[in-house]
């Protein structure tokens, strides 16, 4: 405690006359008085009651006495012209130091919300000048927000305060504006700057090929070497991305010769492009090359080389180097799983990607999008979709190709309502569509027959989105058209459209037309399409199938006689059932070759007793002549009753569990004669069938089609 000065002017020292007369008295020391001096002082002092009864002051004893405290002279101000009493008040110095302060505080701990708040306290005050590492602050803040309207508050702050950055901040500032979108923005940044660095090259180059300026970047990369003669290994490592998104080999290879003299090309970002590059235009070998020499092969080298092989179709090679890159003890990644989905995706490997998935939730990336978003897809394209929508919905975060996937899911299995549903769950999320999303949308809307809301999504594309339609936005309507036998309404259509017509758009009318039996409207729309597509034999099976329903038989003969003269021959039809984990593959009309004789003859047997049954329920295969779509004509009479989805349709009955749904893939659009079988079957037996033919989703399941009878 403080003793105050009061209590010093009051003390009254007992012998302070006799020693002001004692010569001998030259020190104020108070350790040299009689009464402190000995070895018992301290057992003296416990005994003292008051221990300031005979304290001296030296400063009192020589006279002095404190300096007084002189009252502060009053602040003159220069007198400059009328003044913001706000802005000029002495505390806002002090203030915008402190919220400086706490919004380097805020970003550092990741409350970037609550440090635009601070600042917007800055931005009211007007003109208050603030640090550079309050800048780099905010700036930080907004590349990680990813905020157009952050950027601008931000660097139009630093315009209107007069903030000169040197070269440091001037790079932060070209990358908050790369970083946040504005692509634009950042290039007149560039060309302002006074002065130029490696940093400042690879901000814009990156962020231009991240835009898909390709040839833009290329010229700044040759500007860089003009102006600077040097580069890094992540530069190089851009522009091979950049030679993978123009598709131009020549100019990779180019690139890949520059990396070979500068000596970079066994870095692992350089290494890792060049597969990227040689993959992505077409050449696996060189890609397989560059990805053998690696003496070192990390997983974002074994992702590029597996991924390039299964780009180009290459499946079985793909699943390959995936077991040789888990065999080698490289970790797995979300991205390898994802291609691990997608190559059993198209593998048809079920048992394989459920696999992938109960190693997804083992590794921790359930939550991960990339390899989530694959999940969706997978299950929804292999009849899984509340298995689709399960994964859909536990992930953390949703984008765009998440909602799209799972739509389209929706709208190949012929759920209309639930694909328009979730289109509204998605705006109301406030994700913006894209063309992707309209034509899932919208087709869903063509398979379930939703025309009144189809047209509405359709309008709302280019009124409310701001998305202009594309053909196969305007198939889609022409679909609906269709379904709704308003085939003149779908050619009006047609004609009106701002954009030449294309095959997907004449095709849609073109089956219009073979479900509704027009023969002479037909004949003109299968004309068109031969022209368009002379080598493509479903169009010929459609007009076939037309005048063969008809009893035209001369026309259809005709169209037999032209696939005959242009060599084109019809591959027969090919159904693949998954039993287990072994997948197992019918043709229309198979003698089952591949299978002992007892398995044959359960297989023939089992469907002899489900045709005798489903007759028993009325079904007559005399009311179907439209089978082209299924088997070669030349074969027809001998191989209906055997077609190939009746064979994997038996096989899968005898060798499942009664409770288990069928799975089915097959290689043409399924024929009526058999969609009314595998309705019937559903009916008799109690099971969920599901066909994936070349057209879409058939789910049949108590003797109903989700199609409506419509595909």
């Amino acid at each position: 405690m403080e003793i105050p000065l009061a209590f010093y002017q009051s003390l009254r020292l007992d012998d302070n006359k006799s020693r002001s007369r004692d010569s001998s008295y030259s020190s104020p020391n108070v350790f040299n008085f009689p009464r402190f001096s000995g070895y018992d002082f301290s057992l003296r002092r416990r005994r003292w009651k008051n221990p300031f009864a005979k304290i001296t002051c030296s400063s009192l004893v020589q006279g002095l006495k404190p300096k007084p405290k002189l009252k502060p002279e009053p602040i003159r101000e220069i007198d400059q012209g009328p003044k913001d009493p706000v802005l000029h008040d002495t505390r806002i110095s002090k203030s915008a130091v402190v919220i400086c302060s706490q919004i380097e505080k805020l970003v550092l701990c990741n409350r970037l919300r609550e440090a635009f708040e601070l600042f917007e306290v800055l931005e009211i005050r007007g003109s208050v000048r603030i640090g550079i590492s309050t800048y780099d602050a905010l700036v930080e803040a907004c590349i990680r927000l990813k905020s157009i309207r952050c950027v601008k508050r931000v660097h139009g702050y630093m315009l209107s305060n007069g903030f000169e950055p040197e070269q440091f901040m001037m790079n932060r500032i070209l990358m908050m504006h790369v970083k946040c979108g504005m692509i634009i923005d950042a290039r007149r940044l560039f060309d302002e700057m006074p002065e130029r660095n490696l940093f400042s090259y690879n901000s814009i180059i990156s962020g231009l090929v991240n835009f898909g300026n390709y040839l833009e970047a290329f010229q700044l990369f040759k500007m860089m070497w003009e102006e600077l003669s040097d580069s890094e290994t992540h530069t190089f490592a851009v522009m091979l991305r950049a030679s993978a998104g123009l598709g131009s080999i020549e100019v990779g290879k180019q690139l890949h010769v520059c990396a070979l003299k500068l000596g970079v090309v066994d870095n692992t970002f350089v290494s890792c492009g060049l597969i990227d590059m040689y993959s992505k235009c077409g050449d696996v070998g060189d890609a397989r090359c560059v990805f053998d020499d690696i003496p070192e092969k990390t997983t974002v080298a074994w992702n590029n080389i597996i991924a390039g092989y299964a780009l180009h179709g290459y499946s079985e090679e793909a699943l390959r180097l995936l077991y040789d890159m888990r065999d080698s003890s490289t970790s797995l990644d979300q991205f390898t799983l994802s291609i691990l989905i997608r190559i059993s995706t198209r593998l048809a490997k079920v048992e394989l990607t459920k696999q992938a998935h109960a190693k997804l939730i083992r590794s921790g990336f359930e939550s991960e999008i990339v390899a989530n978003t694959a999940l969706v897809d997978f299950y929804s394209k292999w009849g899984r979709v509340d298995t689709a929508r399960y994964v859909f919905d536990k992930l953390p975060r949703k984008n765009i190709i998440s909602w799209n996937a799972l739509m389209g899911g929706y709208a190949n299995h012929g759920r209309g309502a639930d694909a328009v549903n979730l289109f509204e769950k998605m705006l109301a999320a406030k994700v913006s569509p894209n063309h992707v999303t309209f034509l899932a949308v919208l087709s869903a809307c063509a398979y379930s027959g939703l025309s009144e809301r189809g047209w509405e999504i359709f309008l709302s594309m280019s009124e409310v989105h701001g998305i202009k339609p594309r053909a196969m936005h305007y198939a889609c309507m022409i679909e609906i058209l269709g379904r709704d036998g308003l085939l003149d309404e779908a050619i009006a259509f047609i004609r009106r459209a701002p954009l030449k017509p294309t095959v997907n758009m004449w095709a849609a009318l073109l089956n219009a037309c073979r479900m509704h039996g027009n023969l002479e409207l037909g004949r003109v729309v299968a004309e068109k399409l031969y022209g368009m597509e002379p080598e493509k034999l479903g169009n010929y099976v459609v007009m076939y199938n037309v005048y063969n329903s008809m009893g035209r038989t001369a026309e259809a003969a005709g169209v037999l006689d032209t696939l005959e003269s242009k060599g084109l021959r019809m591959m027969p039809a090919c159904t693949w059932v998954e039993v287990g984990d072994q997948t197992h593959s019918f043709i229309s009309g198979d003698k089952c070759d591949s299978y002992r004789e007892a398995v044959k003859r359960q297989i023939y047997h089992k469907v002899d007793e489900l045709m005798k049954e489903i007759s028993e329920y009325g079904y007559s295969v005399a009311e179907d002549k439209n089978l082209l779509s299924d088997v070669d004509v030349n074969e027809e009479q001998g191989a209906v009753r055997y077609h190939s989805e009746k064979l994997a349709i038996a096989y899968g009955l005898v060798n499942t569990p009664e409770s288990n749904p069928l799975q089915l893939t097959q290689n043409h659009r399924i024929c009526k004669e058999c969609h009314k079988v595998v309705e019937f079957i559903s009916l008799i037996t109690g099971r969920e069938i599901v066909v994936r033919d070349a057209s879409r989703f058939h789910h049949f399941k108590e003797g109903k089609c989700s199609c409506g009878g419509y595909w």
